[in-house]
């Protein structure tokens, strides 16, 4: 395997930051095993300095003021604990109802029976806003009608679908009844003048 003069460098750096980082996990993984701890005492108790005394509900109870790493058992806390006594308030808390539930004095007011449901009527049909202003006749042909919605202007004859959603149906001397596809409404809208 032949390691040009680049590569070279590169591999003697991983190889010494390889070394370091497997030197700094071991001494991670196994600790400090070398030094000995300070032998403790099992049976002496702890100084009062680190602990304070709390009363709850009638009993005093000695809390540790700070967390210890120290991993030695005490006692003299187990015994403290044993010592405890439930004393309740003399409800049992193994079962499910420790009172009867009262039994209601009057009855109660029902709902009155209702009529059958009437559905809501359906709102009504949007109305039509197209204006009609005006013929184009022509000899021979079909009566045909100006119409206009807006800015838009339509010319249609009977039959004609205008703005792909009204379709004219009669064309008279004063009106003209148009009815909206999309809805099936049917409205007359009359001449208008101007």
């Amino acid at each position: 395997m032949q390691l040009g003069a680049e590569n070279r460098t590169k591999m003697i750096a991983a190889g010494v930051l390889g070394v370091v980082a497997l030197i700094l996990v071991l001494r991670f993984m196994f600790g400090d095993s070398g030094s000995a701890a300070a032998p403790v005492n099992p049976a002496a108790p702890a100084p009062p300095t680190s602990q304070r005394a709390v009363a709850r509900r009638g009993r005093t109870t000695r809390v540790p003021a700070a967390p210890s790493l120290d991993p030695t058992l005490r006692l003299d806390l187990l015994k403290e604990s044993e010592d405890t006594k439930y004393s309740g308030n003399g409800r049992n808390i193994f079962t499910a109802a420790a009172e009867p539930i009262p039994q209601p004095k009057a009855p109660a007011a029902t709902d009155q029976a209702k009529g059958p449901y009437v559905a809501p009527a359906p709102p009504p049909p949007p109305p039509i806003l197209l204006k009609f202003f005006g013929f184009a006749n022509k000899p021979g042909e079909p009566k045909r009608v100006f119409l206009s919605q807006g800015e838009d202007v339509f010319v249609a004859s009977e039959g004609d679908i205008v703005d792909r959603r009204y379709r004219v149906l009669r064309i008279s001397a004063t009106s003209v009844e148009i009815e909206d596809i999309l809805n099936n409404n049917r409205q007359s809208i009359p001449l208008t003048q101007g």
